[in-house]
């Protein structure tokens, strides 16, 4: 017996099972929609949709550089037992391997691993941060993973341009604990800027400055705002009495990318 798309959704509706299960489950049965159920049922899916409603904010992010190309991928799960799981890991590290030699979208490609992994596991398992990065020729790539645990937690990828390894590095372990949203300050959007700008004017009104002083305290302000998020204004972490610009020297940060768990 022949089935369509519509079936397969209605089993999914009926069941609660993932969608390439319930593929399955027709293609197992002939089509037979009730037959397919107790398929499912038998073989433990049929729940298996009802964890997506369960909080994954553990997980695992994996980090692979295989020459001038880098692939962070984080995959996270409900508790730090499954994510500490060496089936857990390898399938993080299967999906970075992937992204590296493919690009972000393969991930789609292990879509029925991760269904799998689900009902192996019993949690709600998904994908997280996905970011890949591939180094011109003559630029260097950093990495940094923070490993807890016995898993990572913290992964950065950055390319630098006439600069080193060892800068490069150096700077992609800054970025691990300093957080950076951007990469400089021309790079924060402007209803970012005004919508901090607003804030911090409220906030110093109400600590009752001089409205005459409002604005030049706001701006000074501003600034501090700059030295969290944009990573060439951020105050280096191995000497805070310069910035990453004057770590930096005359190299050039191209791009980073960060993926933390949480």
């Amino acid at each position: 017996m022949a089935f369509t798309a519509r079936d397969v959704k209605a089993l999914r509706d009926s069941s609660g099972a993932g969608m390439m299960d319930c593929k399955k489950a027709l293609e197992a049965n002939d089509g037979d929609m009730e037959s397919s159920k107790k398929w499912l049922r038998e073989k433990g899916l049929a729940a298996s949709a009802k964890r997506e409603d369960r909080e994954a904010s553990q997980g695992v992010v994996a980090l692979v550089v295989d020459g001038t190309v880098g692939a962070i991928v984080e995959l996270k799960s409900e508790t730090d037992f499954v994510a500490g799981s060496d089936q857990f890991k390898d399938e993080a590290e299967a999906l970075a391997q992937l992204v590296a030699r493919k690009g972000t979208d393969a991930v789609a490609e292990r879509a029925e691993q991760l269904e799998e992994l689900k009902v192996t596991l019993k949690e709600n398992i998904g994908l997280g941060g996905v970011e890949r990065i591939e180094a011109a020729e003559g630029n260097h790539l950093g990495k940094y993973q923070h490993v807890q645990g016995g898993r990572g937690v913290n992964a950065v990828l950055v390319e630098v341009a006439d600069g080193s390894p060892e800068l490069a590095h150096d700077l992609a372990v800054h970025i691990a604990f300093a957080r950076p949203t951007y990469l400089s300050r021309d790079d924060v959007p402007a209803e970012v800027v005004g919508a901090e700008r607003e804030t911090l004017e409220t906030i110093t009104r109400n600590e009752g400055k001089p409205e005459q002083a409002i604005g030049k305290i706001v701006d000074g302000r501003i600034q501090g705002f700059f030295k969290d998020i944009a990573l060439l204004d951020q105050p280096y972490a191995k000497d805070d009495k310069q910035t990453v610009a004057q770590f930096i020297g005359d190299a050039t940060v191209v791009s980073f990318a960060q993926v933390e768990i949480g």
